[in-house]
């Protein structure tokens, strides 16, 4: 490329002899029309991305950041400290951290959970998941016979709290339950005819039961704030516990029609995935570590509500997976060892729960103002990066 107009070899007032001087600390600038082309394209390429984010397309979202990445090492390599290149604007100029963060919203779509897996890997080789598997390798002291008064005397609750309640038998289920019969009760002493719409409503509530798992009755029940909460809360603790033992999340669902929808029990979900649990499982082993590793996100849920009211009521759906796990397991494990592994396994979650519990509080925070998994994971690592 020719060098700019403002070097002149007669600028000295003397003809010097010809000198070799390298290019590469000649300053020249990029025709007006080239930035313009380099800015039209950049646009381009971006709205590519933010539209594969829209679509929740994981997998042209993550194709599209590793091009960028690529890009931007060539650039740097090929780069030269002495050249003065004045483009006026750059591909790499639109690169924030908060459009890489976007990736993960992608992920609830993905059929693919090894993509979701490769995303997550990507995330944190750029440097945004630093506290990611951060508690993978880490061996957490305790007895691995656990008994009840082990159970209390490293978690100060009683066994009984730590175990999944039926509805209508405890906490707030129970207050609601009794509202509504001294209510019926009322209306009936008041001479008001209700009982045929109490069988209809009892009708409805078994059908919601065989044929939707009790899916209306829940999304009833979000609606009343302290029971949507305790959902919010025992999610909270999935999610934290996975990302911290490095197992990729890929999403967590909070309505229970989009559950059903999904194929998740219960009235929530959070989806996690373990690679090494998946490969072992293809090999037909499964090593302690990753049965460990499994068994604590699965019993994080409980832990989570144990750890903030003192009690645990949902679970029921973990504790059911849990035990059809241990059935497949060779040997299988008999009743007295899955009980022994079910408590050691919700105190390893409430202690690390514990340990990391503004973390907690942070995501319970976000998913409660409704935010996307990418703000609810950066506000973990946020919480976890300031220490506060």
């Amino acid at each position: 490329m020719a060098p700019s107009s403002s070097f002149s070899p007669f600028s000295f007032g003397i003809y010097p002899s010809p000198v070799f001087c390298p290019l590469q600390f000649l300053p020249f600038s990029k025709p007006h029309h080239f930035r313009s082309r380099s800015r039209v394209n950049a646009l381009r390429q971006w709205r590519e991305y933010e539209d594969a984010v829209k679509d929740k397309d994981l997998a042209r979202a993550l194709r599209f950041l590793q091009s960028t990445q690529s890009s931007s090492i060539d650039s740097s390599s090929n780069s030269n400290p002495g050249l003065n290149i004045n483009s006026g604007f750059s591909a790499l100029d639109w690169e924030r951290p908060e459009r890489d963060w976007e990736m993960l919203d992608t992920c609830l779509n993905a059929d693919d959970m090894r993509l979701v897996g490769r995303a997550y890997g990507f995330l944190q080789g750029r440097g945004l998941l630093k506290n990611f598997a951060k508690c993978r390798d880490i061996v957490i002291e305790g007895p691995r016979e656990v008994t009840p008064m082990v159970l209390k005397e490293y978690t100060g609750l009683e066994a009984i709290k730590l175990a999944p309640k039926k509805w209508g038998m405890s906490g707030t289920s129970r207050l609601a339950l009794i509202a509504f019969f001294g209510g019926s009760a009322f209306l009936v002493n008041q001479g008001i005819e209700i009982r045929p719409n109490l069988a209809a409503i009892l009708a409805l509530a078994i059908a919601d039961s065989i044929f939707l798992g009790g899916t209306s009755l829940a999304q009833i029940s979000c609606f009343w704030p302290p029971h949507k909460r305790r959902i919010i809360i025992h999610e909270a603790g999935h999610l934290l516990t996975a990302y911290l033992m490095g197992c990729p999340i890929r999403g967590v669902i909070l309505d229970p029609f989009v559950a059903l929808q999904m194929g998740i029990q219960g009235q929530a979900g959070t989806q996690f995935w373990d690679e090494k649990m998946e490969s072992e499982l293809a090999e037909g082993r499964l090593s302690s570590t990753a049965f460990d590793r499994y068994c604590m996100v699965l019993f994080a849920g409980i832990a989570a509500e144990a750890l903030v009211y003192g009690e645990a009521e949902g679970g029921e759906n973990d504790e059911n997976l849990f035990r059809s796990l241990c059935v497949l397991l060779k040997p299988p494990l008999s009743v007295p060892e899955m009980a022994n592994r079910a408590r050691w396994s919700v105190m390893q979650s409430y202690n690390l729960l514990k340990w990391h519990k503004r973390a907690h509080s942070a995501a319970v925070k976000a998913l409660e103002a409704g935010h996307s998994l990418s703000v609810v994971i950066r506000s973990i690592e946020e919480s976890l990066s300031s220490g506060i």
